[in-house]
């Protein structure tokens, strides 16, 4: 197994964090397509078939919007103007659900690598909000033993909505908080030295294989009890 990503894509989201604004990045997008999206596009497709056999509905295209994220931020609501975000995300995702799903993702920075699985659900008929509010009492045992056995390899958050405001809570979500869960991020962080060397595939892997049932029991409406 070869290695994918490279030194210079950490390097690029370094210097972009120090420069960013859009001369800076008209200046460097030959280096962007070599040193971030070249890399990126092909860490989805050595992805692919570890994808495709946890879930034959996964989208492994490689497309902006279906497996890379935008480097553009949308900037009409925030109070930071920069116009490009400092990292990037690799992610599977089913696109029948179209946005209203879980992801399992890689994440690249100037820091480092994470990997894992991911939901958000604010709107009230979200994935995430119906399994809380239906689902969520009736795995209780389960969830309590995902959370034990998540709390020993993976970090974890979760949100709820308080005073109209998302809040940020540490931990896995414990059962009876599952009707306030507004998102989760269960993940784990490796080093940049870690993520260019060729096992950083293989522990990619080994994270989505992990993480799946999980996702299966949170975001797919099909399954409506928890595996045994």
């Amino acid at each position: 197994m070869t290695a994918v990503l490279r030194p210079e894509t950490f390097r690029f989201f370094r210097d972009l964090a120090r420069n960013n604004r859009k001369p800076w990045m008209d200046a460097h997008r030959d280096h962007y397509q070599e040193h971030v999206v070249a890399p990126l596009r092909a860490l989805v497709e050595a992805l692919a078939p570890a994808a495709i056999s946890l879930h034959g509905g996964f989208d492994t295209s490689g497309r902006v919007g279906a497996n890379l994220s935008r480097i553009n931020r949308d900037t009409r609501f925030a109070r930071d103007k920069t116009p490009y975000h400092t990292g990037m995300y690799v992610y599977f995702t089913r696109p029948e659900l179209k946005g209203d799903d879980g992801q399992l993702y890689v994440g690249i920075a100037a820091t480092g690598a994470t990997m894992g699985f991911r939901i958000y659900g604010g709107a009230r008929d979200s994935t995430l909000r119906r399994f809380g509010r239906l689902r969520g009492p009736q795995s209780g045992a389960w969830l309590a033993r995902e959370s034990r056995r998540l709390a020993r390899r993976y970090d974890s958050y979760w949100y709820a909505t308080e005073k109209g405001r998302w809040t940020r809570h540490s931990g896995f979500p414990r059962p009876e908080d599952w009707q306030a869960v507004r998102g989760l991020v269960v993940r784990r962080r490796v080093s940049r030295a870690d993520a260019v060397k060729p096992g950083f595939l293989g522990a990619v892997v080994r994270v989505f294989e992990d993480l799946m049932p999980l996702y299966r029991l949170t975001a797919f409406p099909e399954f409506s009890q928890p595996p045994t």
